[in-house]
């Protein structure tokens, strides 16, 4: 049970939450976090070391329970689990969609200075999350908002594809909506260069017993939430389908 140390409003529905204790995490690891009295889920790691934290998105009754949560209350975390990123390459091209975000800015944190090309997309650009944070970081930062209000007009993977055309990049990383993700490996895989990506699936138990975020023969929570390119091209639901609550494959 960990104390909270300071709760943040990042965007109009994300906020970030540090706790004043040390979790060591690699980037795209996440914790179980537990609301008593309300849930338990899962949340990636944003903050790693000394003063630890996380991000979430307010959509449901857990992170709404979450998010009434004042600074010195009191909230269950366990892990860190799953496989994180692994930092490669020189030169590499990260795309973040939403709260997508959250798990690949440790990863932009822990990269050297100017080796990073960020494609931040958002629905409109009160929703860009931790901007500023991989400008600081030494990110150089294209950003895609659906409507234009900010950047490029358009989807974040649209925004890759012109970025990958014109350059040459030795490792990709991407982590937002699926079917953003979806369309970004393929264009890894058609420009050969390699990629890892951090997919979301329900998640019960975190450590692969409960099977509720079972992917063609995988578990997201233990095999992933990271796969890299030789398992995401055999991936065959990615962007098609996933397990609902209940266990029955619905349409991503």
């Amino acid at each position: 049970m960990l104390k909270i140390k300071k709760h943040v409003d990042e965007t109009p529905n994300i906020k970030t939450m540090r706790f004043d204790e040390k979790l060591e995490a690699m980037p795209g690891q996440f914790v179980m976090v537990w609301v008593p009295g309300v849930d338990e889920f899962p949340m990636s790691v944003t903050y790693t070391g000394s003063q630890f934290g996380i991000a979430y998105q307010i959509i449901g009754d857990g992170t709404k329970a979450l998010a009434e949560k004042k600074i010195g209350d009191r909230i269950g975390i366990r892990g860190p689990y799953g496989n994180g990123f692994i930092l490669k390459g020189k030169k590499m091209l990260v795309v973040a969609g939403g709260v997508g975000m959250a798990p690949v800015a440790p990863l932009i944190d822990s990269a050297k200075k100017g080796s990073v090309d960020l494609v931040l997309g958002a629905r409109v650009r009160e929703e860009l999350l931790f901007e500023k944070r991989a400008t600081a970081a030494g990110a150089k930062v294209h950003i895609a908002t659906d409507d234009g209000s900010k950047g490029f007009k358009g989807f974040a993977s649209e925004l890759a594809k012109e970025l990958m055309d014109e350059q040459r990049f030795d490792q990709v990383y991407a982590c937002g909506p699926e079917m953003m993700i979806a369309k970004v490996v393929d264009l890894a895989s058609m420009k050969k260069v390699p990629i890892q990506a951090s997919l979301e699936r329900i998640m019960k138990c975190g450590i692969g017993i409960c099977d509720s975020c079972a992917l063609d023969g995988f578990h997201v929570c233990k095999d992933g939430p990271v796969f890299s390119q030789v398992e995401l091209k055999n991936l065959d639901d990615l962007g098609r389908a996933k397990l609902d609550p209940a266990g029955r494959k619905v349409p991503v």
